[in-house]
């Protein structure tokens, strides 16, 4: 079931991304074609390209490239639950799975208690401190 909200024309690509909640503003998304990290077929896209239903964007954003297939085109941002009636999500799984194995391997990295103390490590010390003077 498709959305009664749907354009027949095409649609530039910084307002696509944005209308699907890929970037949070316009300008993000217009940066990030700038930057050259949103292509169609290995052509690396301006923000003022216009998308049609059945493109394959190739989007790489937090060091991750994402594969999107353009369903419909909305004529104004959409809810998220919504996102999924104009853009499928078709990055391969062993994409997503490198992903999530090196974000786990750098919040296993950060040194625990490295840094500045917060101030619930400061009550601790204070505690330690108080119990050993007495």
């Amino acid at each position: 079931m498709v959305c009664k909200s749907i354009l027949t024309f095409p649609l530039r690509i910084d307002k696509y991304l944005w209308c699907i909640r890929f970037y949070k503003s316009r300008s993000l998304a217009a940066q990030a074609c700038k930057k050259g990290q949103i292509r169609i077929d290995n052509q690396i896209l301006k923000s003022s390209r216009e998308v049609f239903g059945g493109d394959l964007l190739h989007i790489r954003k937090n060091q991750m490239e994402y594969v999107i297939e353009i369903l419909a085109l909305p004529s104004s941002r959409v809810g998220a639950k919504l996102v999924e009636q104009y853009a499928k999500d078709i990055t391969p799984q062993e994409v997503r799975d490198a992903r999530l194995q090196i974000a786990e391997q750098q919040s296993m990295s950060r040194v625990e208690g490295g840094g500045r103390p917060r101030k619930k490590n400061r009550r601790d010390l204070l505690d330690f401190l108080e119990d050993n003077e007495a």
